[in-house]
């Protein structure tokens, strides 16, 4: 069993020595550390490995040793700018006005110049919102004073409560509770450890994840302004294309007596979704319908729970089991992309899709082709061919083929990026920068697309991805 301590260490030699003499007495090995002074000059994350009696105990004993952080610290820094006299002792009832209120100073900056009024600087890490109107209400009996917004990506403003400051900015903004706030320090960290080893910035990584959350929160409620097409299949079936600014397309073909979507978008956007769909299907909550998945990433399956079928690979199902159970989904099997999956899933309230309806289809089994034949999903007059993919993008990928209405959903085994709209661009800039690659495997990802396109018959076809808009493609005879 493995834990992540997050620990506030002593800026003085010898620090990390008691935690270590605690971890090796009790048994505990340590699988992983990250301390970044320049980031954090406290924050030491220790992962350790034991039994979970001797990681209890581990945690009773930093917290004796006072090297446990207090998670419900609240609290953030704030950049204020002072317009000052140009004069000597001008700063000084500020920094007396700073120390009255027992505010910690992370960030100065001032450079001379030869006006009448000087410009400073001053980030400020305040716990209290109370605090920060009475000390604006005071300061501005002093001097005029504005605060600053800033890019933590160029301005270290505070390597002592970093993390917190960081962590309380989100949680606030999305609504988190200390345990998931918690989860979400820890995850960040190991992004930033994993691409700082790669040489990247850090505060690059937290500015990426900060705009990730922000993405998220800006496109709920009235941001959420999804591009609406509707269209036609060749044999004339309606098909309603949503694609949100964040998170997977929905694709909802109109058959004559049901519904049937492809893939249900991020789950925290479940009512704005229901709202779009109730706007434009007519007695949307009273039709049958069922619903498809490409694959089981968090921006895929939101909505399962109002389906009479959920239809999905086995091998999607079983990724689903062991969630439940515990061990994570098959995308957490890769190092590099497991706290982002862990980061994403934070802030998109997910939870571990649950249905007494799913119907998998094909078996959980070892391939040797890219796309391997799985079966057939049979909905009305539709009879689609079902290839599973290899994992290329992740495991339990699947691709659905109708080849009568020529049509075909692919999941993000292939997407129409030059189709992207200018919001959607910007969101999926994000990911491959905190994954390094959104593909488990980027080459096999790129053998499934050619086995993909090999499986399409001569004619005019369309293409769901799973996002962009839809592409026409034309095949030659063969």
């Amino acid at each position: 069993m493995k834990k992540t301590f997050t620990t506030t260490m002593p800026d003085q030699a010898g620090a990390f020595l008691k935690a270590d003499r605690c971890l090796a007495r009790l048994g505990l090995n340590i699988t992983r550390v990250s301390y970044n002074k320049a980031v954090d000059a406290h924050m030491l994350f220790i992962e350790a490995e034991g039994s979970e009696q001797a990681l209890q105990i581990a945690q009773i004993e930093l917290s004796e040793l006072g090297y446990l952080t207090d998670q419900n610290r609240g609290g953030g820094v704030i950049l204020f700018e002072f317009k000052l006299p140009n004069e000597p002792g001008a700063l000084f009832p500020i920094v007396q006005l700073v120390n009255h209120f027992c505010f910690n100073i992370s960030y100065m900056s001032y450079t001379e110049t030869k006006n009448e009024y000087q410009y400073f600087k001053m980030g400020l890490f305040i716990e209290r919102a109370g605090d920060l109107s009475d000390f604006m209400h005071r300061v501005s009996q002093i001097c005029p004073v504005k605060v600053l917004n800033y890019d933590k990506s160029e301005k270290m403003l505070d390597n002592t409560v970093f993390y917190l400051s960081f962590a309380n900015e989100i949680a606030e903004k999305m609504d988190l509770d200390e345990k998931t706030k918690s989860s979400l320090i820890v995850n960040a960290n190991r992004v930033m450890q994993m691409l700082d080893d790669q040489g990247n910035p850090p505060y690059k990584t937290f500015d990426y994840i900060g705009k990730f959350a922000d993405y998220i929160h800006r496109c709920k409620g009235e941001g959420y302004t999804p591009r609406i097409t509707r269209l036609q299949t060749t044999g004339g079936i309606p098909v309603l294309l949503i694609e949100p600014p964040c998170g997977s397309n929905t694709a909802v073909l109109e058959l004559p007596d049901q519904l049937l979507v492809c893939d249900g978008g991020f789950p925290c956007y479940r009512e704005e979704l229901l709202a779009v769909l109730r706007r434009e299907i007519h007695d949307f909550d009273h039709r049958s319908k069922e619903i498809f998945l490409s694959h089981g990433d968090v921006d895929h399956v939101g909505l399962c729970d109002i389906f009479d079928k959920v239809h999905l690979s086995a091998v999607c199902l079983e990724n689903f089991r062991l969630e439940r159970e515990g061990q994570g989904a098959f995308r957490e099997e890769n190092p590099l992309h497991a706290p982002y999956v862990k980061i994403s899933k934070i802030l998109a309230g997910y939870e571990t899709p649950v249905s007494g309806q799913f119907c998998p289809i094909g078996t959980v089994k070892e391939q040797e082709n890219f796309l391997c034949y799985a079966g057939e999903m049979r909905v009305g007059d539709l009879t689609f061919k079902v290839y599973d993919g290899k994992g290329g993008h992740v495991k339990g990928e699947a691709v659905y083929i109708e080849p009568t209405e020529k049509i075909a959903f692919t999941g993000d085994i292939y997407v129409n990026i030059k189709n992207f709209t200018a919001e959607q661009a910007k969101f999926n800039r994000l990911a491959p920068y905190l994954m390094t690659s959104v593909d488990t495997d980027p080459n096999a990802a790129k053998a499934e697309r050619e086995a993909f396109m090999a499986l399409l018959t001569p004619g005019r076809w369309q293409i769901f991805g799973g996002h962009g808009g839809v592409m026409t493609l034309d095949v030659p005879p063969k």
